[in-house]
């Protein structure tokens, strides 16, 4: 009995079955030219290798499972309408920093402008609508969305406290690099340390490419439902330490950088993470979290430093706490910097939805440097260049 559960256990991971049950489920089998079948082996080992519990462990197959999915319906819908990948990502908004430094207040702020595309949860989580839909009626993968966000708070109530969750809201793009098997959302949701390791030596351009392909489809289905805007506002923290890979794929990108202290960031992002993990793990090592997200900011804050330095004039700087403060006021001012005028609808729908988005209508979210084995003094040495250029300047000017 126990080797026939290693047994079962052992092949929840299989490349081979996992691959065979996507064919099944979409009908057909051409996964398009983009290669994936390196990186997917990466990850389907790591998650094998992983702590995860048994129901952990099939939420993660089937999410690789539905990424497989998206994959697949896509090349279908390419094939059949080739003009897909003519649509044209004009000069988007990328609001980028640190997690939980307000990119999610800010994104679904400036989301309220209709004349700004943004991607929602329901369509970053399923990009691809089913096969043959005719464009009428509910899309079932909206529905489909707040099931899922149902069950993610009712199995980690601290969620709730932690971050906005909205199946219908504008949220992150990162969730369809996901489908390219490289990106960060694996790290966010279990103790992947083979994976982590792996990606961060790999060249990210496939990702890249993947996640245009993404908009571009993304876009067309807009049009197909009679939306229409100029451009897009996107947000995904993940790019903080690839903008080179960001700026090549999308040259007329604009970049919002929010910035809050490391000191308070980095433990309020290992309480995230942890509290993910914990949606799939019996057992969380709080310090191996602490130390992933520790070293996931360090190094690109560094690298987006080094990417400042030649490409200085394309970002647009923003702190956390303004936002807090004068929400209205930054958009103002984001507006101003953009030359781009902020119109009496676009303003009268950013201050309905910070009327029934405070944050207090949520938990409040606690969280110390020491749970995840974290000092300030560590954090003030590392992130040094940092704060001395965004964060000390800033605090001295508001007392």
């Amino acid at each position: 009995m126990g080797f026939d559960r290693a047994r079962k256990a052992a092949s929840d991971f299989d490349e081979a079955a996992i691959l065979a049950e996507a064919t099944a489920l979409a009908g057909f089998d051409d996964f398009g030219p983009e290669p994936f079948r390196k990186a997917l082996g990466v990850l389907l080992s790591a998650l094998d290798a992983s702590p995860l519990h048994a129901s952990g462990r099939a939420a993660q197959r089937q999410r690789v499972v539905e990424s497989l999915v998206v994959r697949l319906v896509f090349q279908r819908y390419c094939t059949r309408h080739p003009e897909i990948l003519d649509e044209e990502i004009a000069a988007p908004l990328v609001i980028v920093g640190q997690a939980r430094t307000g990119t999610t207040r800010l994104h679904r702020l400036l989301a309220c402008d209709a004349q700004l595309f943004a991607a929602r949860w329901w369509e970053v989580r399923q990009p691809a609508p089913p096969p043959n839909w005719n464009w009428r009626g509910a899309d079932p993968r909206i529905a489909a969305a707040h099931e899922q966000v149902r069950l993610i708070l009712e199995t980690q109530p601290l969620l709730a406290s932690i971050h906005p969750w909205d199946a219908e809201g504008a949220d992150e793009e990162i969730m369809l690099m996901e489908h390219a098997f490289l990106s960060h959302v694996p790290e966010s949701s279990a103790a992947l340390p083979d994976y982590v390791r792996w990606i961060d030596e790999q060249d990210w351009t496939p990702a890249y490419t993947w996640l245009r392909k993404m908009l571009q489809f993304l876009q067309w289905q807009k049009r197909r439902r009679g939306e229409q805007a100029e451009r897009w506002v996107l947000k995904t923290p993940q790019h903080l330490g690839y903008l080179d890979e960001l700026f090549a794929h999308f040259p007329g990108a604009v970049v919002i950088q929010t910035h809050r202290d490391p000191l308070e960031t980095i433990p309020s992002s290992a309480s995230m993470y942890s509290a993910l993990w914990g949606l799939g793990q019996d057992v969380v090592d709080a310090h191996a979290v602490g130390q992933l997200c520790f070293r996931r900011f360090a190094g690109a804050l560094e690298q987006s430093l080094e990417v400042r330095a030649r490409h200085g004039t394309r970002f647009i700087d923003v702190w956390f706490e303004d936002v807090g403060s004068d929400a209205l006021g930054e958009v103002r001012r984001i507006y101003r910097a953009l030359e781009r005028p902020l119109t009496q609808p676009a303003q009268a729908a950013m201050e309905a939805w910070l009327r029934d988005n405070a944050r207090e209508k949520r938990p409040p979210h606690h969280y110390t440097l020491e749970a995840f084995g974290l000092s300030a003094e560590r954090i003030e040495r590392e992130f040094a260049a940092y704060r001395e250029r965004f964060i000390l300047p800033h605090k001295t000017r508001d007392k």
